[in-house]
């Protein structure tokens, strides 16, 4: 986690105009909403501009599904993964 918050602007502001809880909320419904996922244990973060998934899929491809899933809500390169897959 400490390379990881190396990157970050502090001063930049959460993406899209949101806070961090609308961020974090708009995340967790839209892992919530996929029917092809589930998200019941994934935890979402927010870490300034950035969404932190951590937790654990079920599946071969859910990693990648939920860093999708959140990228369409926050940008494509601010989401990182902290997700295992039992």
């Amino acid at each position: 986690m400490i390379g990881f918050a190396l990157f970050l602007d502090h001063d930049e502001p959460t993406r899209q105009g949101h806070g961090e809880a609308a961020t974090r909320a708009s995340v967790e419904s839209a892992l919530h909403a996929t029917d092809d996922l589930d998200a019941g244990e994934i935890t979402v973060s927010t870490l300034g501009s950035y969404v932190i998934l951590e937790g654990f899929v079920r599946r071969h491809g859910d990693v990648e599904r939920a860093v999708a899933i959140a990228e369409s809500v926050v940008g494509r390169g601010y989401v990182h993964s902290r997700l295992l897959r039992r």
